[in-house]
């Protein structure tokens, strides 16, 4: 049988170091009854977005982006190359159907954790309004679930001027009574991004709001410690929701709503290593990144860093 020396006809080139293990390689695709720690899907929606966006994309990229990392943590001097994450792949969304879309997420999202074949999840957008199917389906198999949201917005829009977008999730969950208001913390709600009417809205639900200024004069992780504690003696399940759109332009290009004034990429990923730690956090979803507008993947590579944040606790 011919061999070649140097051809691998139908695989990638890959420098491979024998000392170093890439967090790719922990990451298999789910088969019937495997068993992980991590289970990730891909909800590659980006149709319902109120500005031209190909989140959809994003799942593929930011998988992608993770090859670029280890899985060795200097700073705690610990190899994590024995954490096994299972991909359960991407959902099939409908071409024009939203609605059907929508159904399909909660659908997807709901059989994954049906497996039981992991202790904690991550979702990949997408759009921000995959979190409400998402949300949905763990707040039916788990019960009262807390939500932190790392975002620019309320997400609370009307339905009237559009129906179901990436700027309605979380008046979704409010108003379908899957979620309480008092169960939602908003972080980074940046200063000339919202309207008065969605601000009221929250109020008027007891969410939790910390803006931008608030996280300048506490700092994130103080306020991550304090409202992680606080959700965990009122709920059963801690949820993250990350919009990259709360982080500033300068360090997430690839957003469809970037701007000024937003958290460094070091506040953000120090914000999800301390919400991580307590053992009632166990989903996060990541959406929010069009790879078309990106530079040099800078907006999915700190995002897979924020997934290794999530991971490697």
């Amino acid at each position: 049988m011919f061999e070649f020396q140097y051809l691998t006809p139908g695989q990638p080139v890959i420098f491979k170091d024998q000392y170093v293990t890439k967090v790719t390689e922990c990451i298999k695709t789910y088969k019937h009854d495997a068993k992980g720690d991590i289970g990730i899907i891909g909800l590659p929606v980006s149709k319902s977005s109120i500005s031209p966006s190909l989140a959809a994309d994003a799942p593929k990229t930011v998988r992608n982006a993770l090859h670029a990392y280890s899985t060795y943590s200097g700073e705690r001097n610990h190899d994590f190359k024995d954490i096994h994450v299972l991909d359960f792949g991407d959902v099939h969304t409908h071409p024009t159907n939203l609605i059907e879309t929508t159904e399909r997420v909660y659908i997807s999202v709901r059989e994954m954790i049906q497996t039981n074949a992991c202790k904690r999840y991550i979702m990949l957008g997408g759009d921000h309004g995959v979190s409400f199917p998402s949300i949905r389906a763990f707040h039916e198999q788990f019960g009262r679930i807390g939500v932190i949201q790392w975002d620019a917005h309320h997400d609370v829009r009307n339905f009237e001027d559009g129906g179901r977008t990436n700027g309605t999730p979380f008046r979704s969950l409010l108003d379908g009574g899957y979620l309480n208001g008092e169960d939602l913390i908003q972080i980074g709600i940046r200063d000339y991004s919202n309207a008065e009417e969605y601000h009221n809205y929250c109020i008027r639900n007891g969410v939790t709001i910390y803006t931008m200024d608030d996280i300048d004069s506490m700092g994130i992780v103080s306020i991550i410690q304090k409202e992680t504690e606080r959700l965990a003696q009122k709920v059963d399940f801690i949820y993250l929701s990350v919009d990259m759109d709360v982080v500033d332009q300068a360090f997430a290009p690839g957003c469809p709503a970037i701007g000024p004034g937003g958290l460094t990429s070091r506040e953000l990923l120090s914000s999800i290593s301390k919400a991580v730690k307590h053992p009632k956090v166990k989903a996060m979803d990541i959406v929010e990144i069009d790879p078309s507008k990106d530079v040099r993947d800078i907006t999915s590579r700190l995002a897979a860093h924020v997934i290794i944040r999530f991971m490697y606790t």
